[in-house]
């Protein structure tokens, strides 16, 4: 089930929260869960709580969390129980009340008048509310994460057992799976933050209980909430059972990541059995090494590929290579690659689509074959692992390349490595010389989340005209400051978009055998602009 979780600090602010409340139903929520921390201690709160209940479009939970365990009531505990049992008593009881597990442990007398509010799972009782516990650690995984499981499984008046922590990797995600696998009785855990968002959309691979999400964005009540819609839209969560495969971006960071709307898509409208989530992984090699590791060996996850962006294109490669597993050429010539496929025997493969992507985005731009590249000069601006995949690409339809870099010795690195007599380093005043078809920008010049959204990686004296193009592998909703040079001296244009589109496609046959629907991924991306 999905939870939306609203809050409402005033008695102001329930108009507001019971059209929000609509809204989510509409979009398919099943619960709501009533955050009404502050709203406690006001003089008529117990009346605007009843009032949340009596009108909510959708069952109900009841939180009152306290300041110790993340939430904003600070008053007395025989305050906070005496506020819940007056509302919990009344015409329209919520369906559950969450308590945290600790203030529950710590007073008999607080035992006692919680459990008049709620009913017992192992006693027929008239009272219809059941007890969430629950317990918060904001900050790490808890010490004693086991115990607490225990000590609320094992509680008689513990209708549902909540457990949440703050992730500090993905690995976290892992260990809520295994709590939700192995379960006594019904049971929420999620990770926080942005590392545990993967553990809220793929709470119904694991049996989980239910999944909270926010009404609107920038309203979470935890950290790495997602919408009510991109749980029932993006990810598709309905369709999420036990055997479904999973797939992920892996990066630093992915959060303005495309990948999942366009494969998502890809997945619903083909009826393959999958979902694809967000992975941010730091840039070392070792976290990557450990989390794609861990991931692997967790056989109750399905991991069935990945795509792979910076910084970790490089330590792609050298997994599969350490694995035992199978590059393709040229991820095996550049050094780079983007795309795991987990094979059915549990061999791996590293793919590299940018390459093909760019080469045939280029040759689209030109409004000419690929096979007619040959003997075409282009300027790659970059030398890291795009410009790398894009070069190995590029020569392998007889392209002469020329690689420029603000550091020389990256540049020159990158063509030692290709060896190839098509390829050279040239010296940034060659870029103005009126000699070639085509310019590629792999670098992050120009991205609105890179150190450089403003500045152009070419001089402002290139020759730009009908007859030469440029490649932009930057993607972003509105044309990067190259991509309007470009156009206004009237030059063909090949966008970050196009180049995403044409390799996305390209991992999603590797991935499934299948080809998305012509156009889709395309589309989805335009519905996000």
């Amino acid at each position: 089930m999905i939870c939306c979780s609203i809050q409402v600090d005033a008695a102001s602010e329930v108009d507001h929260g019971l059209q929000q409340a609509e809204r989510v139903c509409a979009e398919g929520a099943n619960l709501v869960e009533w955050r009404v921390d502050s709203l406690a201690e006001e003089p008529d709160g117990v009346k605007s709580a009843q009032r949340l209940l009596v009108e909510s479009p959708l069952p109900s939970i009841l939180t009152c969390r306290s300041a110790r365990e993340g939430g904003g009531y600070e008053g007395t505990e025989t305050e906070r129980v005496s506020f819940l049992e007056e509302v919990g008593v009344g015409a329209h009881p919520p369906r559950y009340i969450d308590y945290e597990l600790l203030d529950y442990q710590r007073s008999a007398n607080v035992r006692q008048k919680v459990d008049l509010v709620v009913s017992h799972p192992d006693q027929v009782r008239s009272v219809s509310t059941g007890l969430i516990l629950s317990t918060h650690d904001f900050d790490q995984r808890p010490r004693d994460l086991m115990q607490r499981v225990e000590a609320m499984s094992s509680d008689p008046a513990c209708a549902v057992a909540k457990i949440a922590w703050t992730a500090r990797s993905l690995r976290d995600n892992l260990e809520a799976f295994d709590l939700l696998r192995e379960r006594s009785k019904p049971t929420i855990a999620l990770c926080m933050g942005d590392f545990g968002v993967m553990s809220r959309v793929l709470a119904p691979k694991f049996g989980g209980f239910l999944t909270y999400a926010m009404a609107e964005e920038g309203e979470e009540t935890a950290p790495g909430q997602p919408t009510v819609r991109d749980l029932r839209e993006l990810y598709r969560i309905d369709s999420i059972r036990e055997t479904t495969k999973v797939f992920g971006v892996v990066g630093w960071p992915v959060r303005a990541s495309l990948s999942p709307i366009v494969h998502n898509a890809g997945f619903g409208a083909t009826g393959f059995d999958g979902v694809y989530v967000g992975m941010p992984v730091p840039p070392e090699w070792e976290h990557f090494k450990a989390t794609v590791g861990a991931f692997l060996d967790h056989q109750a996850l399905h991991l069935g590929g990945l795509s792979v962006t910076m910084p970790h294109k490089e330590h792609l490669v050298r997994f599969v290579q350490e694995a035992g597993g199978e590059l393709d050429q040229i991820s095996a010539q550049c050094g780079a690659a983007n795309t795991l496929v987990v094979k059915a025997d549990g061999t791996l493969q590293a793919l590299n689509t940018d390459a093909p992507a760019a080469v045939a985005s280029l040759a689209a731009a030109l409004e000419i074959d690929v096979d007619d590249l040959s003997g075409k000069r282009v300027a790659v601006i970059g030398a890291g692992g795009v410009a790398r995949a894009i070069v190995a690409g590029l020569l392998a339809h007889q392209v002469k390349v020329v690689v420029f870099n603000r550091t020389r010795s990256r540049a020159e690195q990158l063509v030692a490595d290709l060896s190839s007599p098509d390829v050279s380093v040239g010296e940034s005043s060659e870029l103005a010389c009126g000699c070639f078809h085509a310019f590629v920008n792999a670098t992050s010049i120009g991205s609105p989340s890179g150190d450089a959204p403003d500045e152009i990686p070419l001089p402002d004296d290139v020759h730009l005209d009908h007859d030469v193009a440029v490649l932009e592998t930057v993607y972003a909703p509105t044309p990067t400051p190259l991509v309007q040079l470009a156009t206004d001296r009237g030059a063909r244009i090949a966008t970050g978009e196009d180049m995403f589109v044409r390799q996305a496609i390209l991992q999603f046959k590797a991935w499934t055998g299948a080809m998305p629907p012509e156009g889709l991924f395309a589309e989805r991306l335009a519905s996000r602009r």
